[in-house]
């Protein structure tokens, strides 16, 4: 489905050559201040342009159509917007015959019985995750105190980011990476285990980003090779604060106010410029295959603020859902 939240409830729409593409924020409280300047630093931030991204561009400009009035909301469903200009829809009509690899075309295909729309991907596009980005500037909102910050640690398997991306663009191919995400000052002791835990919660959202292939709390994979007595996070003082970290900020699927430390893997753009081997559907047949157009050699160099978006809005609903199951809580 295309809406996630309890309270905060976030639904997205468009398509990526279509007219517009935006978000409909439903059960943001009344009286926050939001203007479309608002969302111009994180926009900025998800756009193209720098070396290894695609040359596609769009100005992004966020319109807001509904649930904000003389700069603030109001309780309804906050609708905003933006413009599709930059559109070369005929780079894509070859796929319809020649699903490409790696990428939704077939199933999208399959699924919707051929009444799909593929032009640049149509609704499975990295492109919708504009909305995904916009809400998360709303969510921050909602999250007062707290700072939410990520930044892209490894590059195609290197930390060297600038010498993978490098190597990436001379050989026509694209990389993944992993990009890290910190919490700081997160809302205290919200979590609804199990089904919509802290990570349960942020995982959902994450693994809705296009790309994303994993995702570890603290420390992780590498806990597995841990001792309890070194992976346990022993409290330092009354407040919850701990020595160290290993749990990533939350225990038993609830904040403990601690950073919220986690890490995402993002795939290599299925687009590449390399040559393939695939199948035609037409001729029925293996055939040598290139994706022509424009694409990002790293599409993780323009993910950290959307996995930011993610975290913000599932904090934001579980801070909202919390606050309706025990009132106004004070730790």
């Amino acid at each position: 489905m295309n809406s996630f939240g309890t309270i905060f409830r976030v639904t997205i729409f468009g398509e990526s050559h279509g007219t517009a593409i935006g978000t409909v924020i439903d059960g943001c409280p009344p009286g926050l201040s939001i203007t479309p300047d608002d969302f111009i630093h994180d926009l900025t931030r998800r756009q193209s342009g720098s070396k290894g991204t695609t040359s596609r561009q769009e100005a992004d400009i966020p319109e807001i159509i509904s649930g904000i009035y003389e700069g603030l909301s109001t309780g309804a469903p906050i609708t905003v917007i933006t413009r599709n200009k930059d559109k070369r829809s005929s780079d894509y009509d070859e796929f319809k015959i020649i699903p490409r690899p790696g990428h939704a075309d077939f199933v999208a295909r399959v699924k919707y019985t051929g009444f799909t729309d593929p032009r640049g991907g149509g609704h499975f596009s990295g492109r919708i995750t504009w909305g995904i980005v916009v809400a998360g500037v709303i969510a921050k909102k909602i999250l007062t105190g707290s700072e939410i910050s990520a930044r892209l640690i490894s590059a195609g398997g290197s930390s060297d980011i600038e010498s993978a991306l490098n190597k990436a663009i001379a050989e026509n191919d694209s990389i993944g990476g992993i990009i890290e995400c910190i919490v700081k000052n997160p809302p205290v002791a919200v979590g609804e285990p199990f089904f919509n835990s802290t990570e349960s919660a942020i995982s959902h959202l994450v693994f809705s980003i296009p790309a994303i292939k994993g995702i570890e709390f603290g420390s992780g994979f590498a806990s597995s090779a841990m001792r309890g007595s070194g992976h346990n996070d022993p409290f330092i003082d009354e407040n919850g604060r701990t020595s160290t970290n290993n749990s990533g900020g939350i225990n038993g699927g609830i904040t403990n106010g601690n950073d919220i430390i986690f890490r995402v893997v993002v795939k290599p753009t299925s687009s590449t410029g390399t040559e393939q081997t695939t199948f035609n559907f037409a001729t029925k047949k293996m055939q040598t295959f290139k994706v022509e157009g424009r694409h990002d050699t790293c599409i993780a160099l323009r993910m950290p603020v959307i996995v930011e978006a993610a975290a913000a809005i599932a904090l934001a609903d579980l801070k909202l859902v919390d606050r309706g199951i025990n009132n106004v809580r004070s730790i």
